[in-house]
């Protein structure tokens, strides 16, 4: 399935700062933020703290209720935002969902690659460096590295190379990943999946439309686990109404 992008949410800006013009080697991190105020100053640390300098840094709030997110971001950039080429925080008017907040993140870039974080994870000072690397060296259109679980789990992730029959029962690739905006565009953006697998659905959109991913094999990305993790809660009574709703999206799929 492609096309335009999914319709975009209604979001206002509470913050800008441009303090350099876009170059052949920047990057947008687009950070998607939903009630997790608490874990922002660590994972906008770990990303000023990126290796890879040429940085454009957008924080989306998609209409926090239970705290204050679109704040704290505003308030960290307050003491950070030089650090970046330009940083912007947007706010939905409504709460849309993670889909919405990175298409959101994805349609305010201004660079050719984004780099996409969820506010509860971390990275490592290497880390777009390196997705940087793998898709200046080879023609691919996103790029990804291992996980590390860390929280209420320590362990390594399921990422592995790209390979079509790799999805045919589950997603095995973050959404922590170097994408393309361009590709981002051609397979119609992120699409809300009723009950999760935003993720999924995008990568097999990927395989659809003939575009590939470069797989780093170290452990630079670092995924959050806790009883509200997606990891936890996404399968949880919904497999079956989501395996479904792949299947008729991607026919291919054998999720069972």
């Amino acid at each position: 399935m492609s096309g335009a992008p999914y319709p975009a949410a209604r979001a206002e800006t509470l913050f800008v700062h441009e303090s350099a013009p876009a170059d052949a080697d920047l990057i947008s991190v687009t950070v998607s933020l939903h009630n997790y105020a608490r874990f922002l100053p660590a994972c906008l640390d770990s990303v000023m703290a990126q290796t890879h300098r040429a940085l454009d840094l957008i924080v989306v709030d998609d209409a926090s209720d239970a705290d204050e997110g679109a704040a704290a971001a505003v308030a960290w950039l307050a003491d950070n935002a030089r650090r970046f080429a330009r940083a912007v925080v947007l706010r939905h008017l409504r709460n849309q969902g993670v889909a919405a907040a990175r298409n959101t993140g994805f349609a305010a870039a201004r660079s050719g690659l984004v780099f996409v974080l969820d506010a509860d994870n971390l990275l490592y000072p290497r880390a777009i460096a390196r997705l940087f690397a793998a898709m200046a060296d080879e023609p691919f259109d996103a790029a990804y590295t291992q996980l590390e679980f860390f929280g209420a789990e320590q362990r390594l992730g399921y990422a592995d190379i790209w390979r079509r029959e790799n999805f045919l029962h589950e997603n095995y690739v973050d959404a922590m990943a170097l994408v393309a905006r361009r590709a981002w565009q051609l397979v119609g953006g992120y699409t809300p999946i009723d009950g999760g697998w935003e993720d999924y659905d995008f990568w097999c959109k990927f395989i659809d439309h003939g575009l590939t991913a470069g797989f780093v094999p170290e452990a630079l990305c670092r995924y959050r686990v806790h009883e509200h993790s997606m990891l936890h809660t996404e399968h949880r009574g919904r497999r079956q109404s989501l395996a479904v709703q792949l299947t008729l999206r991607h026919p291919w799929l054998r999720v069972e």
